[in-house]
């Protein structure tokens, strides 16, 4: 994959676009994202998750990707007059709008009286500052395993588990690439390789075909 930064890099910083020419690109694969079903995301919240983080704290931001499809360094304020989150700075530095779920509603207002956080409303291990990526991480890989899943799984695998079964939903694709704050189109048309109840619904040709044949061998009898 061609490294945009390097001609930059070279041109700019260093003040030698002669050696831009030389340099060689590799491309690199596009590996399709791990998606879970439904039913996986359901006993990775509710059952390895619930068993496995003290006082849910991880639990309750895990259902931020997996409820509208945020990343986890996003930041989001909630409206719950209007049921809309509004994330602030995202990639690229763009806001967005995004739908919030009467659930993660309910789960963030329990978290909320319980914890009574200070100054984040997920705190790290040192109350000043935000939980960490690492430690979602690690707690998701063990609440992965507590759950008895065996694929890789991330915080980001709920996002893109998010995208996925909405397509699956028949959710128009512009829609989701909003809720996403993608940049391009192309980028969340990724998920129609992996969303496989569109895949298993498309009848191949030759299933067409099959009916005429019938017809035609019953005409000749």
């Amino acid at each position: 994959m061609r490294d945009r930064r390097a001609p930059v890099l070279f041109q700019v910083t260093l003040e030698r676009p002669d050696l831009v020419r030389h340099l060689t690109f590799v491309h690199e694969p596009r590996k399709l994202p791990i998606v879970l079903s439904p039913e996986e995301v359901a006993r990775l919240l509710e059952g390895g998750a619930r068993r496995q983080i003290q006082g849910c704290a991880q639990r309750r931001l895990w259902c931020r990707p997996a409820r509208f499809g945020s990343r986890l360094a996003e930041v989001s304020d909630i409206d719950s007059k209007r049921m809309m989150l509004r994330v602030e700075r995202g990639k690229g530095d763009k806001d967005r709008h995004a739908m919030l779920s009467p659930h993660l509603l309910e789960l963030l207002r329990d978290w909320w009286r319980i914890a009574r956080p200070q100054v984040w409303l997920f705190p790290g291990l040192d109350p000043i500052n935000p939980m960490s990526t690492r430690q979602l991480n690690r707690a998701c890989h063990a609440a992965a395993h507590m759950a008895e899943i065996t694929k890789r799984v991330t915080p980001h695998t709920l996002r893109h588990s998010f995208a996925t079964h909405l397509l699956e939903q028949n959710i128009d694709i512009r829609v989701i690439q909003v809720l996403l704050g993608h940049a391009k189109l192309d980028t969340t048309a990724l998920y129609t390789r992996v969303a496989t109840n569109i895949i298993r619904d498309v009848m191949s040709p030759l299933d067409r075909l099959t009916p005429l044949q019938s017809g035609g061998a019953k005409a000749a009898a």
